[in-house]
This record gives structure tokens, sequence and C-alpha cells, in this order.
């Protein structure tokens, strides 16, 4: 099958999306590791060291500090499954194979082929153990499409996008085991399933300290529902904000969400415990002499989200830019990037380089010394890690990213925009541009690749 690689320049800041690597030139005794942490509906303006002045991220931002963040990363599309697609194979969302969160069964999204190639499956072969702690969202329970067969050693966490959307779920899945929890039954808030996600996670970090891991932590903090424990992190913002209490309802586009009393406080105490979580990474690595060869990476699926009482507006989450969650504007697919490595990757540095999620794949293979497959999109951005001058510039091509308003094209690209969006759609080989924006677009360059 013949597919259309579009490139399309943006003339705003985009940003680079992966890690910061620039360890592996010491070439240290063993191979660095890498510790991917993925927030969920994270904005751009969501964390200190990208401009927010309610919500405290200090770990975030010391890990700026200490290492590299990035003002041009962008996500692989403007929803979760299909960015995260693009982030696990290296490809733009126009060769994807999943384009929307379109849920096949009653628990999990459209599965992957079996023979697609991962993350995961570059970095067993390059000798790594690897793990992913939170949302999987890319098939189904009992598919060829689960994290174990997708080249992950050990999964813990949701299967699906919709079942992500509890935070106190009745059961969750280690590899392909179900675990339940009937505490959390009838909409009992008992056992967290972020704090379990978290506690395996670090687990997985201890358990293999004297080999090579690829840990990804894909949380889902700060998505809706606006739900978590009341604890001190949460009494921090307890009585903060002028308060308009959220009732849950369902929706047929965004699903349903339990009423948030402060929903205002309930999105900062999230914010707040994910950058705890990070912080508790730090220094997890710290203790066990890790951190300096271990590239941690901080950043987003997608721009924020206004479901479930959250307000973007509120907090500028969007920070500088327009549009959020769902919207082909900057601030729905520009999301915040930070890479740490003390000793490695420069402290303190700052990268306008353009890059995205499937730039993540070549970075990684550049890292370890892996060939890549011919059908990937992106560009390495070692280089810029390393605060070398020969990075190659973004030239392949860029994003083709949903959300679309004809019924033959949402087949393919079934998310849904606001009433603002860009809408950007393939018919019959041709790229068309629908409410285009032009301070947004600047130029669009079409050719033809084959791809399967």
């Amino acid at each position: 099958m013949t597919y259309m690689k579009t490139q399309l320049t943006l003339c705003i800041s985009g940003t680079l999306l992966l890690v910061g690597m620039s360890g592996c030139e010491k070439t240290p005794e063993r191979p660095m590791n890498v510790v991917y942490i993925l927030a969920d509906d994270l904005g751009y303006g969501d964390v200190g060291c990208y401009g927010q002045q309610i919500i405290k991220t200090p770990n975030i931002d010391r890990m700026a500090k200490e290492g590299m963040l990035f003002t041009q990363h962008y996500a692989g599309c403007t929803v979760s499954a299909p960015s995260r697609c693009s982030l696990m194979t290296g490809l733009h969302t126009g060769h994807t194979q999943v384009r929307g969160n379109r849920e096949i069964t009653p628990e999990g999204q459209q599965p992957m082929r079996e023979d697609t190639y991962t993350l995961g499956k570059l970095m067993k072969s390059a000798g790594y153990t690897t793990g992913i702690f939170g949302k999987w969202g890319l098939g189904n329970p009992g598919s060829v499409s689960i994290p174990n067969k997708m080249g992950f050693d050990e999964f813990y966490g949701y299967n699906c996008q919709r079942q992500s959307h509890s935070f106190y779920p009745d059961h969750l899945w280690h590899n392909e085991e179900k675990v339940l929890f009937p505490e959390n039954e009838n909409n009992a808030c008992k056992t967290y399933s972020q704090d379990l996600i978290h506690e395996q996670a670090l687990k997985f970090i201890r358990d293999h300290k004297e080999q090579p891991f690829f840990a990804m932590l894909t949380y889902t903090l700060p998505h809706a529902e606006l739900n978590l424990p009341h604890d001190s992190i949460y009494k921090m913002y307890e009585n903060s904000f002028e308060e308009t209490p959220y009732i849950g309802k369902f929706d047929k586009v965004y699903g349903g969400y339990n009423t948030s009393e402060k929903p205002l406080a309930s999105f900062a105490a999230m914010v707040s415990r994910l950058d705890k979580y990070v912080g508790d990474v730090m220094a997890e690595l710290k203790e066990l002499g890790l951190d300096k060869n271990t590239i941690v990476i901080f950043t987003s699926d997608n721009g924020p989200h206004h479901e479930g009482g959250a307000d973007p507006d509120f907090f500028k989450s969007y920070g500088p830019f327009r549009g959020i969650k769902r919207d082909v504007y900057e601030g729905g697919i520009r999301i915040p990037m930070v890479a740490w490595c003390p000793g490695t990757i420069k402290a303190g540095a700052q990268s306008d380089h353009i890059s995205a999620f499937w730039d993540v794949m070549p970075t990684l293979a550049e890292l370890t010394g892996t060939v890549l497959p011919e059908k990937t999109d992106g560009i390495s951005f070692l280089p810029t890690l390393l605060s070398k001058k020969d990075q190659q510039a973004s030239g392949k091509s860029r994003a083709l990213l949903p959300p679309s308003p004809l019924r033959t094209v949402r087949e393919s690209f079934p998310s849904y925009g606001s009433s603002n969006s860009i809408f950007l759609f393939v018919v019959r080989n041709r790229l068309i541009l629908s409410t285009v924006s032009f301070i947004s677009l600047v130029a669009v360059v079409m050719d033809k690749l084959p791809y399967n």
C-alpha cells in the first residue's frame, strides 16, 4: 500500500522530543539505562520550568536546571493512542496503524500488527531488560499487541484507554494476569492505581540495577477524572481556589467522569503528585548509584484537556500557545520535554531543535548502536543531547494529524476536534487542509513513499 508522505513545516517553534543522551560518548562500562516518563494530557505550560506560576513542580524544575529543556518538542498526535503509537513505532501519524482512541473490545483499543517494530523490541535487541508501567492503550488483552508481545519483559497497568479514566479501578494487569481490587468496587476509593504503578516501576529499577534497563513510566496523571487521595499533596491546594464543583456525567465523545468537588485543587495536586513521582525516580537512581549512567526523559502525550472539570484557561496549561488536546494547534501538540543525566547531559541547557515522537526511535537506536528498520520517519537528535553541532535539521516528513470532519476520513482518523480545529485529511492521494490557519502553517510539501 502506498501512503502519502507529508511534510508539514510549522511556523511556530516546535519542540524536540526525545531523550537526553549525552552520556554515550563516555563509553561507560555498561550501556546507559533509559527511563522515559510520559505524562497524560500535561500541557506545555503545566510545569514551572515552562512558565507555570500556580502549580508546584520542584522536581521537574530541578531536572531542567540539572539537565536539558527542549522548547520545540511535538507529540505524535492530538490524542493518546495514535500519539503513543507514533512514539512506539518511530512513524508519524500518517504512517501509523492506530489513528484514534477507538475502542475495539470492551477493554482495549485497536491492536498493532504482530510484526510491528517497537521501542521495546529495539531495546531488547540491544540487550536491555524492558518494562512499561502505566497506560498502554495499543491493544486489548489477549491480542497480538499487548506489551509482553511488543518487546516488553514486564508490564503493570492499564491495557485500555477508557479503563484508565478511573484512578480507583477494580483491576489492573500485571503482564497477562488480571490483578483485582475488590475494595474499589461500587465507586469506593481505597486503592489508588498511580501509587501502585509507581511502586512497581521503582521495583523494576531496583530489580535490574545490575543490568541495562529501559523503563517506560506512562502514568495517567493529570488526565481526567480529577481524583486522588486527599493527602498532604492535595491539602497544599485544597483551599487555594474559588471552586465550582464538577458534576459527573456521561459525554458521548469524552466518556464519563466522576464528580469532583474541587476540580482546580484536584488538578493542581495531580500535577504535583506526578512531580513527586519524578523526584522519587531521580532519588532512587542516585541511591542505587545509577544517576550518572541513566538518561531520564520527561514529557507528555499531547496537550492539556478540559474534561472532567479541568480548566486549562485558569492554569494557562497551553503556555503561550493556542489550542488544547484534540486541536492541531501548537497548544494541542507542543509538549514539555526535559532530559536529565548528571555529568552526561549539560546542566542548564536549552534546545530549540524541532523534534517529535517519531524521532525517539532513531535517537535510541543511535544511542544503543542498533540498526533501524527502513520504514521510519524520524531523525536522531542524539547530537543535540550531547550538545554537539552536527545535528541534522528536521527535514523528513512532519505531522499528518487528525481530526477530520468527514465520515470517510473519520474511519481512519476518528478523533474529534473543537470548533476551531485545523483539519488535515487525505482523500484520494491529496492532502486537504480544512479550516486552515496560515498563522500556524507555513508550507505543505507532499511526496509519495511506499509503506505497507
